[in-house]
């Protein structure tokens, strides 16, 4: 890579396989989790996990290129770990708040990642493709936020177990 807009479409192929890799992992983590609150934010996330990729689809357009993907080795070590979680014997509370944990880690990577590429897209003139990306990194903030309000209750109900 020798430019910045070349670096911009590498980060851009990482996030979209990212988002794809965390298609595969998310209906799993529903299907492990006991709280019907997160199994319904873990849902959620997947609609919108779609609608990321869409935009990312968008973001490659604009940019007069193809939708493709570099292996995101970040995204797989972190989806790699939750799956430890799901093969681990654990009390359902428990196993949720390490989900939530799991999640929330897999959030700021995204955050970081989406950020970026956002900042890289704005400093080439590429406004409307920052946008989209802002768009996404909003989403990616709110889902944080929701997890982190889940787990003040599941964690709580842990410690009980």
């Amino acid at each position: 890579m020798n430019t910045l807009n070349e670096l911009l479409v590498h980060e851009l192929k990482d996030l979209y396989d990212a988002e794809h890799q965390l298609t595969k992992a998310l209906p799993k983590m529903i299907d492990a989790t006991k709280s019907s609150e997160l199994k319904t934010a873990f849902k959620d996330h997947l609609k919108e996990t779609q609608t990321h990729i869409e935009r990312l689809e968008l973001v490659f357009e604009q940019l007069g290129e193809k939708p493709a993907r570099t292996t995101c080795d970040g995204m797989k070590g972190l989806l790699k770990e939750g799956e430890k979680i799901l093969e681990e014997e654990m009390d359902p509370v428990v196993r949720d708040a390490a989900l939530i944990g799991a999640a929330q880690r897999v959030e700021h990577y995204e955050m970081a990642g989406y950020g970026t590429a956002r900042t890289f897209a704005m400093v080439l003139g590429h406004h409307d493709a920052a946008h989209l990306l802002q768009q996404t990194l909003d989403n990616e903030e709110v889902t944080d936020k929701k997890l982190s309000g889940i787990a003040n209750k599941i964690n709580t109900n842990a410690i009980a177990e």
